[in-house]
């Protein structure tokens, strides 16, 4: 998803501090990420860490932008680190090969490894969020690293058909799929050979965490901008959520409408997405 250009340097003075681009050995070449830590932490505790992961075609600093997740850094005392898939992309089975293409498992491996040497980072609160092709890369890192991840949030991506196949770990992480059902960059009713249904998602995830079948439902209808949400949540001691946005596109709930004049559909304002987030992850550390 390419939806905003913007300029990328070196250091960027975003919110009130400041997030810093590291570049590393990695394979054959060399990747990169940004850090953000916010100005307020305390750094004799140890330190909530999320991932956050572009779109395809994105880039690292065009999601840290776009999602303003700095803000909620700096408000709830967590690093967010954003990470640069190559050529844009990630790796989660379908475009690219599952197991031959690009090592972005490892490549977070590695990410992760950096942080932890540089910042205290609390084990029992590591998390990932992404916007589409980085929503279904969440799922990758879900099934293949769960005795890291305590809980995924993936916005406008249900899972992917060769990640759904490959789970076979036994470990637990909560989930939440945030999605427009007007959505028609990723179908909010899954596509072909390369990924599930929003609703086929939540039954994988509700069945492999052994969450209760049944939902508690909340509709929120509060904007006038032409939709609502309605939040569908699966209780238990690992609990799924779906956030179905009605007459949503493919976006990220409560951001600016950056999207205006591409085809990606309305932007919700009857929730804010880094604090529906927040709430989640806080509420389901390891």
């Amino acid at each position: 998803m390419k939806a905003l250009v913007i300029g990328c340097i070196c250091l960027f003075t975003v919110t009130v501090g400041v997030s810093q681009r590291q570049h590393f050995k990695f394979g054959e070449g060399y990747r990169s990420f940004i850090a953000y830590v916010p100005t307020n932490l305390d750094t004799t505790k140890a330190a909530p860490l999320v991932f956050n992961f572009h779109g395809g075609g994105m880039t690292a600093v065009e999601q840290m932008y776009y999602t303003e997740m700095n803000e909620a850094a700096e408000a709830h005392g967590f690093i967010v680190v954003y990470v640069q898939g190559v050529d844009g992309n990630w790796n989660v089975g379908f475009d690219m090969d599952y197991d031959t293409g690009t090592d972005d498992v490892s490549y977070v491996k590695e990410v992760l490894k950096l942080v932890k040497e540089a910042h205290n980072i609390d084990d029992k609160a590591i998390y990932a969020t992404g916007l589409s092709r980085g929503g279904f890369f969440t799922y990758r890192l879900a099934i293949e690293m769960p005795e890291t991840f305590a809980a995924i949030a993936s916005v406008g991506a249900p899972i992917p058909n060769q990640v759904q196949k490959r789970h076979e770990a036994k470990g637990k992480v909560a989930v939440m799929l945030v999605q427009g059902d007007a959505d028609f960059v990723v179908e909010f009713g899954g596509k072909g050979e390369a990924y599930l249904s929003a609703q086929q998602t939540i039954d994988h995830w509700v069945k492999h965490n052994a969450s209760k079948t049944t939902a508690v439902v909340t509709e929120i209808d509060k904007a006038d901008d032409g939709t609502k949400v309605i939040i569908k949540t699966h209780e238990g001691e690992v609990p799924v959520k779906l956030v179905q946005v009605v007459n949503g596109g493919h976006t990220w709930p409560g951001a600016n409408d950056f999207n205006i004049g591409y085809p990606l559909g309305k932007t919700t304002h009857d929730i804010n997405m880094n604090e529906l987030m927040w709430e989640f992850f806080e509420a389901n550390r390891k």
